[in-house]
């Protein structure tokens, strides 16, 4: 009869281990460890404050528009606007009451598109 094994050989166990140990030690110099490279900003002492020029129309909520102060026809719209464009060169922001019905929104944001503003900005009262 076979006598039974009462210990575990651990000799190839071993072998695979010194094996791995060789590779990583033969790897390891050749592995780059310059990691990412970073631009870090420099710190600015001071923030220019730049002031947007943009031309704020105001959408009551009985649907009336304003600019300035000054009521603007739904007719009037597009002319008004396109007379102001020149003076403010970085668009439109429609300030909008909080019970102004979305046409009216809509209705300035086409007419600020058809004559060529490029940015349009809408804010809640």
């Amino acid at each position: 009869m076979r006598d039974s094994f009462n210990e575990i050989n651990i000799t190839p166990l071993t072998d695979i281990f010194l094996v791995l140990l060789i590779i990583m030690m033969v790897i390891a110099p050749m592995m780059d460890q310059q990691g990412l490279k970073l631009v870090v900003p420099q710190a600015v002492k001071e923030q220019s404050k730049q002031e947007f020029k943009t031309m704020n129309f105001v959408v009551s909520t009985d649907g009336s528009y304003s600019i300035d102060g000054q009521a603007v026809s739904e007719e009037e719209l597009e002319s008004v606007m396109s007379s102001k464009l020149k003076n403010y060169p970085d668009g439109l922001l429609i300030m909008a009451e909080p019970d102004a019905e979305h046409r009216h929104v809509v209705k300035l944001i086409d007419v600020a598109k058809s004559i060529g503003v490029t940015s349009v900005s809408v804010q809640g009262m």
